[in-house]
């Protein structure tokens, strides 16, 4: 199970993604054990954008630095919490270096506030057994990010969203494309297409009023934008006659895509957060083996181990 964030400052030169773990999809520790114990596979990703450099922290915990309670998740030294209809999360986490510009871990210490619009209420399977859920819990948000390290404060529109599942996310998709924006009324445009292993294909295209109501209508056609370095092709939809537009590249991994696109749906221009997944890719003992140089797992200590990093 992940519980995931975004966000896009106004001015549109910073943004983030967090995702919280319980059980961490992604985690090779996690998929060599045989994925038993959930609980003793917890993180928090953070992945920070700005004008000059990004800061990406990904550090698998075990049980003992989880807490959870009805309205507070804490791993480790970071947390999230909801408290009075809006979500407060705090992280402070040692992002991996990227060679060549760094060459030492770099520390991150921030915390985000995100107030929905208004919270759904409709849960969609994604794939052909309902093995697999999403939950646009917030499709439209305002955000707020302050650091005491590692970064520039802003403020923003925002997202959050869960998915669980009840099998590994390669064992059912062979790959997806998903993306959300702010459409210029002011309502949320939510895009899922996913590809599964066992040939179906699908697209959940939604509209949100920004009062809690999601309305399915059918997206256009997709067209492919830029193959990233490792290979990995994002598709974006768009009106006939727009083509979509890679504004910018946030994260490119062998298995994994996060990109800025601007494009035009329905008549109306928007500029979309846009991820593409490759399960075929992420099954390869190859990439889960190249994983652990930037997902390291942290034995201890537990809760509150701010300081003496």
């Amino acid at each position: 199970m992940w519980w995931y964030i975004d966000g896009v400052s106004a001015c549109g030169r910073y943004g983030l993604s967090i995702i919280t773990f319980v059980g961490s999809v992604f985690s090779p520790y996690y998929a060599w054990r045989g994925r038993r114990d959930p609980d003793d596979h917890v993180c928090m990703n953070v992945a920070l954008y700005g004008p000059v450099k990004n800061r990406w922290a990904m550090t698998e915990r075990g049980k003992q630095a989880a807490r959870r309670s009805a309205t507070r998740f804490q791993v480790g030294p970071s947390s999230l919490e909801w408290t009075q209809n809006e979500l407060h999360l705090s992280f402070d986490e040692v992002a991996v270096p990227r060679p060549p510009s760094e060459w030492a871990p770099t520390r991150i210490k921030g915390r985000v506030v995100l107030k929905p619009a208004a919270l759904t209420n409709r849960i969609f399977s994604i794939d052909t057994k309902g093995d697999h859920r999403w939950w646009p819990i917030a499709p439209l948000a305002d955000i707020g990010v302050s650091f005491e390290f590692g970064g520039t404060d802003w403020n923003g529109h925002g997202y959050l969203d869960c998915n669980w599942g009840m099998e590994p996310i390669e064992t059912a998709f062979r790959d997806w494309d998903w993306a959300r924006g702010v459409l210029p009324d002011g309502r949320a445009l939510l895009l899922y297409d996913t590809r599964r292993n066992d040939g179906s294909e699908d697209c959940l295209a939604l509209v949100y009023d920004g009062e809690g109501a999601l309305s399915e209508w059918p997206a256009p056609s997709a067209s492919p934008l830029k193959r990233g370095f490792w290979g990995i092709t994002p598709k974006a939809h768009h009106d006939t006659g727009h083509e979509p537009v890679l504004v910018r590249t946030l994260e490119d991994s062998p298995f994994y895509k996060r990109s800025l696109v601007r494009t035009v749906i329905d008549g109306e221009p928007v500029e979309l957060m846009h991820e593409t997944l490759s399960g075929t890719r992420f099954a390869s003992a190859i990439v889960k083996a190249m994983l652990p140089f930037r997902m390291p797992r942290r034995s201890g200590p537990a809760i509150g181990e701010v300081n003496g990093r």
